[in-house]
């Protein structure tokens, strides 16, 4: 039996009204400081939307004392285990949107969403050879891993999305439409937008990839590569049949490879998949100006490394 890891991470997000971002933001900073939690919060007068790390007891504090809340007495939290926090520090911030679309005409996900689908009929609707299967991430997220046979969107960021879509699938609204991303909260306006831009039959995968991934009877089945997260870990596992596949590829060499580092060029700092030898050979760079860049971290790192070494 595998032993339980000391610490968990949690994914979480929800739709509630908040009527003082900051003042919000403020004591809730000072909160998840007090318990230990490390990670990135969102606070919104739509609601929140954050990810933590700390202890099995600090995290089960903070389930329970935000469950206690009237706002977000339902709101569900999906759970990782960790061998450690997987952020450096604790940032709590107001924003305008805690996922930003950036519409003219804000969707309201209490009044317009697509349809709910749990992992089981999400998996099944999606073998439906007549549907449209639409990743709502970006580019830098689906090049490690997504659904077999799904529209990869080639975006930099959500609010390029429904000019992409405009362009790419403004033909094809009388179609069912599967959407799906990391943990389910884009999807929740991008599936809005999608209805209110005339498309008919729009469902969303309920819980995202990261609970399509954990369901005990899908296991993660026609999810190819890794999911990509916003911590340290930068990608998790999915698929846990015998089907799991990489899809990436080395940006230097072209071999398959699903290891993500960040450009050790600090001006450009652009996430770029890279083997290990590559990363040598190619000082962690994306480009010949990045590699001869005199801020190059890589070099610098490489530099203090030998000099450790030497006084050794």
């Amino acid at each position: 039996m595998t032993e339980k890891k000391q610490f968990r991470v949690l994914l979480y997000y929800h739709y509630a009204t908040i009527d003082d971002p900051k003042l919000f933001a403020q004591e809730h900073l000072r909160f998840c400081k007090e318990l230990g939690l490390k990670g990135r919060i969102l606070v919104g007068g739509e609601g929140l939307n954050g990810t933590v790390s700390g202890t099995a007891k600090q995290t089960q504090i903070y389930m329970d004392t935000l469950h206690q809340d009237p706002r977000f007495a339902n709101m569900p939290f999906k759970i990782d285990e960790a061998d450690g926090h997987v952020f450096k520090k604790m940032h709590v911030r107001p924003r305008k949107e805690i996922v930003a679309f950036n519409l003219d005409n804000d969707i309201n996900p209490h009044k317009l969403t697509g349809k709910h689908l749990k992992p089981k009929d999400f998996l099944e609707t999606m073998r439906d050879e007549d549907v449209l299967l639409i990743d709502a991430r970006n580019d830098y997220e689906t090049q490690i891993g997504h659904f077999r046979n799904a529209i990869l969107p080639n975006i930099r960021n959500f609010r390029d999305l429904p000019e992409w879509i405009e362009k790419n699938l403004s033909d094809f609204k009388e179609k069912k439409v599967l959407t799906y991303c990391t943990g389910g909260i884009r999807c929740e306006k991008f599936s809005g937008y999608l209805l209110r831009a005339g498309f008919q039959d729009v469902s969303q995968l309920d819980g995202g990839i990261v609970e399509y991934g954990k369901d005990p009877e899908v296991k993660g089945k026609l999810y190819d590569g890794k999911c990509y997260v916003f911590d340290q870990r930068i990608s998790v596992p999915v698929n846990r049949t015998d089907e799991d596949v990489i899809v990436g590829h080395c940006h230097h060499c072209g071999k398959s490879c699903d290891r993500i580092v960040n450009c050790a060029n600090p001006e450009c700092n652009k996430q770029i998949i890279c083997c290990e030898e590559c990363e040598i050979t190619h000082h962690r760079s994306c480009s010949e100006a990045c590699y001869h860049h005199p801020r190059n971290r890589y070099v610098q790192e490489s530099t203090q490394n030998h000099s450790s070494e030497a006084t050794v």
